[in-house]
């Protein structure tokens, strides 16, 4: 028996970074937008935990019990008493270090396949709290659709959504790694008043009402000059994808994935095929949002 999962990526419509706490975290309001594109995970039955991984870039995915999958089936297995022994296979179509939130996905998909392989019975509180105990961004890829997360953006509120969004992703030819652009905003935010970090009511209307126009203009990301700073090739990659007619640009979380809204499914395919001739980026996917979370596609 085998039981696979499917876990989608995330796009930050709203990314409010707050100063340094003294745990080295900081405060968001991180306004999560989960879209189509996703990795799948299969538990199988085994002599002992291994991981291996197929897919884009699978090679950059470790293989250890640093692997974010593999430390998922640890925290379940000690919580329940039982040795970790499965194969988790991940079929990877989320991009590798690219701000999308790949390793929680495959982490919220590995936790959600054991649970049901092992028979554990633990209920969405249980998954959510171990979550949060592996990563920030874990319990939105658990949880999919919409949420407002708060704290280090693992306190989630689960956001109505109006209607569909439309997305293009431009892939960077490298990836950044999110440490190190958050010791980056923290070296750029040296000396000056860091606000609070609050969720604007302007994105939390446009996505309650389905409006894209209205998301165009609200849209943000304090994390985005940090990126630049680390990777400043993306500027030509955002000028790029606006110059095609995107309605809003940004980077994806820390990045180095450049994230595009369309007005429709039309509109995002013609900006597709201008970013991917554009010479500023490896790879371009289109997808919408809100897409489900970790969903049990069979056993």
């Amino acid at each position: 028996m085998s039981v696979t999962v499917r876990v989608p990526a995330k796009v930050n419509v709203q990314l409010a970074v707050g100063a340094a706490r003294p745990d080295g975290f900081h405060d968001l309001a991180n306004v999560f937008l989960a879209v189509s594109l996703y990795d799948e995970v299969t538990a199988t039955p085994a002599g002992e935990l291994r991981v291996t991984c197929e897919g884009p870039d699978a090679d950059q995915v470790p293989l250890d019990r640093t692997n974010l999958a593999a430390r998922a089936a640890l925290a379940l297995a000690e919580r329940y008493g039982r040795a970790p022994d499965v194969h988790l296979h991940i079929a990877k179509d989320i991009p590798v270090a690219g701000g999308m939130a790949g390793g929680s996905a495959d982490c919220a998909g590995a936790l959600v396949a054991c649970d049901a392989l092992w028979g554990t019975g633990a209920s969405r509180e249980e998954l959510l709290e171990i979550c949060a105990e592996l990563g920030s961004d874990v319990p939105f890829s658990l949880v999919g659709g919409a949420a407002l997360g708060t704290g280090r953006g693992e306190r989630l509120t689960e956001l109505e959504v109006g209607g569909d969004f439309h997305w293009v992703f431009a892939l960077a030819s490298r990836g950044l790694s999110t440490p190190a652009v958050f010791r980056e905003f923290d070296r750029l935010g040296q000396g000056l008043d860091i606000p609070e970090p609050v969720a604007d009511q302007a994105v939390l209307d446009a996505l309650a009402k389905g409006d894209p126009a209205a998301l165009a203009v609200s849209v943000s990301n304090d994390l985005q000059p940090a990126a630049l700073s680390l990777f400043p090739e993306l500027g030509d990659t955002l000028a790029a994808g606006r110059a095609a007619g995107a309605v809003a640009a940004l980077v994806s979380g820390s990045g180095p994935t450049t994230a595009f809204l369309a007005t429709d499914a039309k509109s995002a395919s013609d900006i597709a095929g201008v970013l991917r001739a554009s010479g500023t980026c490896r790879d371009v996917r289109t997808a919408s949002g809100p897409a489900a979370g970790a969903t049990v596609l069979g056993s």
